[in-house]
């Protein structure tokens, strides 16, 4: 195993992120390990630099599933495991569905998780074992999914921008970019979305954020 990795731990509790801590330090004591308490944070940390992040679904700014879309837009290629204590097969399928590298229930003992990390390192995805995750039972959930799927990073950053209320220019100036490739992304997200305005494209994203995840605080 290669020493040094950097791992993001976004948790709005003290005490369960110390104890991810512990266990990442446990599978390699020279890694650096970066705190989030709000989604806020852990956007400002998740750059290209880190090697894994582990992702509570609720949180300060972000409650359910559209965090990971939001993060998977922003560093594609940045490996991310949801640790939740909602730990349903309806809540894992979906988070491996919408990208995630793994799902770590809340309740795993240290050495669970160690391998669970591990895992991902190494290029793998990771489940609870015994687990049937079976299909998606909500055929509105299974189509938004499908047509998250679709989506180019840039045009999900777009939509996670659209969800937090921003104007195309404000999404324009944060992604560095002119406003009519906004315009042009906006228009390719509605179009993948099957909805006619930025109202409906929010909307429907929401369906994978408090609705579709009990609140854990």
């Amino acid at each position: 195993m290669t020493a040094g990795y950097r791992f993001l731990v976004a948790d709005d509790h003290p005490l369960f992120r110390g104890a991810l801590k512990g266990a990442l330090i446990g599978l390699d004591k020279s890694c650096k390990i970066l705190e989030a308490g709000d989604f806020e944070g852990a956007k400002a940390l998740a750059d290209e630099n880190i090697d894994l992040v582990l992702l509570d679904l609720s949180m300060p700014g972000v409650s359910g599933l559209s965090g990971l879309v939001a993060l998977r837009g922003m560093n594609p290629a940045v490996p991310i495991v949801v640790v939740s204590a909602h730990d349903d097969p309806e809540t894992i399928r979906r988070a491996l569905e919408l990208g995630a590298s793994g799902f770590i229930s809340k309740s795993s003992g240290m050495d669970e998780i160690r391998n669970a990390v591990q895992t991902i390192l190494d290029g793998g995805i990771h489940a609870p074992q015994d687990i049937d995750l079976g299909a998606e039972a909500d055929p509105d959930v299974a189509d938004l999914i499908r047509c998250l799927q679709t989506l180019t990073p840039q045009q999900t950053r777009v939509l996670s921008m659209l969800a937090e209320g921003l104007l195309n220019k404000q999404i324009a100036y944060e992604l560095n970019v002119s406003e009519a490739t906004i315009k042009a992304h906006v228009s390719a997200v509605l179009q993948k979305l099957n909805v006619d305005s930025r109202t409906q494209a929010v909307i429907r994203l929401s369906k994978i954020g408090t609705d579709s995840v009990v609140a854990e605080n």
